[in-house]
């Protein structure tokens, strides 16, 4: 079998740490962490075996055999880790199926809304694709569908609760090179509500009723009212600009919390 023509299958499993500055109202970007995992069969790597038992062999012999040249699309940055070594592992079966394991981090560009912040939900992907081989010379799939995501259990958000992963697979088309197949890695995080609760709501909300002391409070005692009225508007102020610095890298003015202020 020749290095084009195969059919390549993948299985990613997660490590994952999208906190701020990497996911929040500041940026439109996350940072993931994954173990990708290639599987396809080449014979020309088959080897006589009594036993049936698999090879392994670490980075030094993928540099001298057909692996498949995946990129991550929209990607900012991303590197193979190498502490203490380069985080590769290469195992062929005696019927020449072979496992290609590889440790990755990647930051890549995700399209978000921030429009109902902070009620907002965001939906992102992180997306596989060859560089050189079009489909009719490289086939991807997921090896299980949405199983092939496994997710370490432990993992934790401090603003957003994450949903649900799941796969799909599409075609890419480039005017000067043709049709790419390309994976998608799909997940819905829900931003938690109950800290902006306590900093922004509760405490707006406090003030305004607070506010309202005024009214029984006698006309003429102008001393007492006017710093009642004039506390509300600072606050409020204060509530609807918000930290200047993440104000500048948002592009929504108007979101529902500045509605509700």
């Amino acid at each position: 079998m020749t290095c084009c023509s195969m059919k390549v299958f993948f299985i990613a499993f997660f490590l994952c740490d999208l906190t701020r500055p990497t996911m929040g109202p500041p940026s439109a970007d996350f940072t993931m962490t994954l173990y990708l995992r290639h599987y396809w069969k080449d014979e020309r790597l088959s080897f006589p075996s009594t036993n049936n038992l698999s090879m392994t062999f670490d980075g030094r012999l993928v540099k001298k055999i057909w692996v498949p040249d995946m990129f991550f699309v929209h990607s900012k940055r991303s590197f193979i880790h190498d502490t203490t070594t380069d985080n590769v592992m290469l195992r062929v079966q005696p019927d020449g199926k072979v496992l290609y394991s590889l440790r990755v981090t990647v930051t890549a560009m995700c399209n978000m809304d921030f429009s109902r912040f902070p009620l907002d939900t965001q939906t992102c992907s992180l997306e596989i694709e060859s560089y050189a081989y079009t489909e009719d010379d490289l086939m991807l799939y997921w090896k299980k569908g949405n199983d092939s995501l496994k997710t370490d259990e432990r993992i934790s958000l401090s603003q957003f609760l994450i949903q649900e992963f799941h796969t799909t697979t599409k075609l890419a088309f480039y005017s000067s090179t043709g049709w790419y197949n390309r994976l998608y890695i799909n997940f819905t995080l829900r931003r938690h509500i109950f800290f902006f609760l306590l900093q922004t709501y509760f405490p707006a909300t406090l003030m305004v009723m607070l506010s309202w002391v005024s009214f029984w409070i006698d006309r003429r005692a102008v001393p007492a009212r006017v710093p009642l009225e004039e506390h509300e508007k600072m606050y409020l102020c204060k509530g609807h600009g918000g930290d200047p610095e993440e104000e500048q890298r948002i592009k929504y003015r108007i979101r529902i919390l500045s509605v509700y202020l």
